[in-house]
């Protein structure tokens, strides 16, 4: 019997028996903490009962017996509030936003098919048709998609943000699924100048499998960067639910361009990366349709793949301990972000801080000296300390 059935049929079968309503109605208490008596003269006998403070013993084993008769199903089984029985819990979850998703997917203009900066170029929005391509792989592969907030801690709306007079833009949108706690998308449009397109997929913590990162820069139309990986929780690949690395090889081993060795100058490639990442700095603009798009497209479906056919974990221990990494991830990341420097110059300090601490890792922990917009080099130690920054606790 379904627990609201449960409680109605307990209510019905308790009001026939005056005991029962007697032992669960509590003392009405008046002016003066004194008990006051029933309006008029009706129901003289009953408030007269309701005067008695204590609670009927008998009436209260007469009530547990008649939930207990409730529970009885065929076989003598009874259908209790086991541990086992409970569901697990939803961690890392954000609020839902009140917009459907052909709102969402639509907002601001989204997917634009003109820049805000200045171009030369026939398709200036180098990486809008990975947006797309991504936004519809969702909807027709994803159980229970939906937008959520895109805001701070501090109720600040990063939806979007422009700064007119430096002709840069940039747009985020946020989803979630049965399979994905959350999917972040971002669109940075500065024309020719800069291009990026950054999304990270996180899996409901009750997998224990490696986030999906996509980092894809474009500058000047001269220089690219790409890095599309499954990022593991932990140092070793067999301390998640299941291996991936062996499905990522052969779709990496199509890709000469994309099998590039990454700096040390923002990352250690020891943390949260894998050996089949997909890495490429390049100057040929034709790499990024040729080779990344579909290299992009095959990671991604793995990837759900890889989540649909793992078995979720029964234990709320386990659950949280991943939902622990999510945090190491976002705290490692969050500090390293390459693109601070750049968010800080067009929208400004408090603003990028806010942004990345509190929207793009949400879960990361804010450092008290707050972020590095230093040029481009390894990050300073979290509070003098070299060892704390960049090395999270063994998993």
């Amino acid at each position: 019997m379904r627990p609201q059935h449960l409680l109605a049929s307990a209510a019905i079968i308790a009001a026939q028996s005056p005991a029962s309503v007697c032992a669960f109605s509590p003392p009405s208490h008046g002016a003066g903490g004194s008990i006051s008596r029933a309006a008029g003269s009706r129901h003289t006998s009953s408030s007269s009962q309701l005067r008695t403070a204590s609670i009927d013993t008998h009436a209260l084993t007469e009530l547990e017996d008649i939930i207990a008769d409730l529970m009885e199903v065929s076989g003598g089984e009874r259908h209790g509030t086991h541990q086992s029985n409970l569901p697990l819990p939803s961690l890392g979850r954000s609020t839902p936003s009140s917009q459907s998703m052909s709102e969402a997917a639509s907002a601001y203009g989204m997917p634009w098919t003109s820049t805000i900066g200045r171009t030369e170029e026939t398709n200036p929005l180098l990486y809008m048709p990975f947006w797309e391509w991504q936004l519809d792989f969702m909807k027709s592969s994803l159980t229970n998609l939906h937008p959520i907030e895109c805001s701070t801690l501090n109720d600040l709306d990063v939806s979007f943000k422009e700064n007119k007079e430096k002709r840069a833009r940039i747009v985020n949108h946020c989803y979630a699924s049965d399979e994905y706690r959350k999917i972040r998308m971002t669109y940075y449009d500065a024309g020719d100048s800069v291009q990026v397109f950054n999304s990270v997929w996180y899996p409901d913590p009750k997998y224990n499998l490696p986030v999906l990162g996509i980092d894809l820069l474009s500058f000047n139309r001269k220089r690219y960067l790409a890095i599309v990986d499954f990022q593991p929780l932990h140092q070793e690949e067999e301390d998640h639910a299941t291996t991936y690395e062996h499905i990522l090889q052969p779709i990496k081993e199509k890709y000469d361009n994309l099998k590039g060795r990454m700096s040390s100058k923002f990352y250690d490639e020891t943390q949260f990366f894998s050996q089949e990442m997909l890495f490429a700095r390049f100057t040929d603009g034709k790499v990024v349709e040729e080779d990344l798009f579909p290299a992009f497209q095959s990671y991604v479906k793995t990837h759900l793949d890889l989540v649909k056919s793992t078995t979720p974990a029964t234990s709320a221990q386990d659950v949280q301990h991943v939902f622990d990494r999510h945090h190491e991830y976002d705290t490692y990341s969050a500090d390293r972000d390459p693109a601070a420097g750049l968010f800080a110059a067009m929208f400004g300090k408090q603003w990028a801080e806010d942004f990345i601490y509190d929207f793009l890792f949400s879960l990361s922990e804010r450092s008290e000296e707050g972020l590095d917009f230093s040029p481009p080099g390894p990050p300073k130690p979290r509070g003098g300390n070299p060892g704390a920054r960049g090395s999270p606790p063994p998993s």
